[in-house]
């Protein structure tokens, strides 16, 4: 016999306390719902995670806001928190794919002028894609099916001969965003990738995509959140069973069963079989669930005495074609004497480092971030990598994406209800696709979907 179990009743329950859920949840009990929300981990916030980390304070989940990211802004103005701008005063380095490292200043990275130049063109076709097709429903466009049967590797090369552009070019969607090799997803997804941030240019430019972070970390939005919402956030629940029907649901997790009209479905996509339904859920979705996948990275923390390389007149901005680890950036808290950087290390080269012992991986990590900057970057006092790919909640990083074809043979069914089952988080956004800013959208608008249908 188990022990018993705590019985809740809501209006509406929530499953996972990140930012779609939480936002969910606020609005609609600010509305006058009656909502719990039911939360797997000891912590809320999802893959938002501030912690400290041998005497360091990290950001071990997301944590940049892009100008565009307009829900975002406004809740953080509205919990009355601060931000700042990601350091970026300075030079930056590029390594090539043969190795050679370059120092340089503005937008184009240091290569021959003809790839400058097919750089520019590709980013132009994929910013007139972005805008054609646009986010909300980019599997309604007329050129879908052929943009989602081709991988983006492949239309790459159909549109350029000089690899070095189309590495380029893929690095910023495949490593930097999807952390899936380029060979994996489609032209489509690559555009909506594009589409969700306004544009494939601004996926380019990482002084827009990365422009500032919150004081206090990304996770005390989250965590703000949860405050407003007191005893109706259950942590440690993570839900079993999910009985639904006409008259509503009943979510059956640890220590606690909570009976609802509706449910609403928080959590990447890739754990919505961690779930038992009764009944089962229509072939449909079954089958929807298995074309998503969630992309590898590892994001890699670096804390140092100081940050040396300033004092060398860089910014700490470090990009590298074919590099084990492709991007760095200056990551130095607000008001910190100390300096951090973070580095990404994403889809292939992530499954081989973790063929290594915990030291071999360090030290080439570091090592490849020492190429960039210099001897200085081996002598981390702190060293972090944050692995979502082992995190049981989450699963991977950044967020899920499609299979070739899926996008278009799927996505028109991804946020429709089940019934009284709706659906909730950055992976099946419009907007803000796969960030903090898309969870949100998409707790909001899962919440007035649900008051809206209450008065009709």
């Amino acid at each position: 016999m188990g022990a018993e179990k705590r019985e809740l009743e809501a209006d509406v329950v929530v499953v996972g306390a990140g930012p779609a859920g939480l936002m969910a949840a606020r609005t609609l009990a600010r509305a006058g719902e009656k909502v719990v929300v039911l939360e797997a981990r000891d912590r809320v916030g999802g893959r938002t995670w501030s912690d400290t980390v041998d005497g360091a304070w990290l950001e071990i989940g997301g944590q940049w806001i892009s100008p565009d990211q307009t829900e975002l802004l406004a809740l953080v103005e509205e919990l009355g928190k601060e931000t700042y701008q990601r350091h970026r005063e300075g030079q930056s380095v590029f390594v090539a794919a043969d190795g050679a490292r370059t120092v340089y200043s503005g937008a184009d990275f240091p290569v021959s002028p003809g790839t400058v130049a097919e750089v520019d063109r590709i980013t132009a076709i994929l910013d007139q894609l972005a805008t054609e097709i646009g986010p909300e429903e980019p599997w309604a466009h007329p050129k879908a099916r052929e943009l989602d049967t081709i991988s983006f590797h492949h239309w790459l090369r159909a549109q350029s001969a000089d690899e070095d552009a189309c590495e380029i070019i893929g690095m910023f969607i495949a490593g930097a965003m999807l952390t899936k090799p380029a060979h994996a997803f489609s032209a489509l997804q690559a555009v909506l990738m594009a589409a969700s941030a306004g544009s494939f240019s601004n996926l380019l430019d990482e002084d827009f995509i990365l422009d500032r972070r919150v004081v206090g970390g990304m996770q005390s939005v989250s965590l703000a959140m949860a405050a407003e919402l007191g005893g109706a956030v259950v942590l440690n629940a993570p839900v079993r069973t999910l009985a639904w029907g006409v008259d509503g649901v009943r979510a059956e997790a640890d220590g606690v069963r909570v009976t609802a009209r509706r449910a609403i479905l928080a959590v990447p996509p890739t754990l919505y079989s961690r779930i038992s339904y009764e009944p089962p859920l229509p072939r449909l979705q079954h089958q929807l669930h298995q074309h998503l996948s969630m992309g590898l990275v590892i994001k890699v923390h670096a804390v140092y005495d100081r940050p040396f390389w300033r004092e060398a007149g860089l910014s700490g901005t470090c990009f590298g074609v074919g590099q084990l680890v492709q991007e760095v950036y200056d990551n130095t808290n607000y008001g910190d004497e100390r300096g951090t950087l973070v580095g990404f290390v994403s889809d292939e080269n992530a499954d081989a480092v973790f063929t290594l012992s915990a030291e071999e991986r360090k030290a080439k990590i570091l090592g490849s971030i020492a190429h960039y900057l210099g001897p200085e970057a081996l002598d981390a006092e702190v060293y972090y990598e944050s692995d979502w790919g082992s995190e049981e909640w989450t699963r991977g990083a950044y967020a899920a994406s499609f299979d070739l074809g899926g996008l278009s043979r799927y996505g028109a069914n991804q946020r429709t209800p089940v019934g009284p089952i709706h659906f909730a988080c950055s992976d099946i956004a419009s907007e803000g696709y796969q960030h903090v800013d898309g969870a949100l959208r998409m707790g909001r608008r899962v919440a007035e979907e649900i008051l809206a249908s209450r008065v009709s």
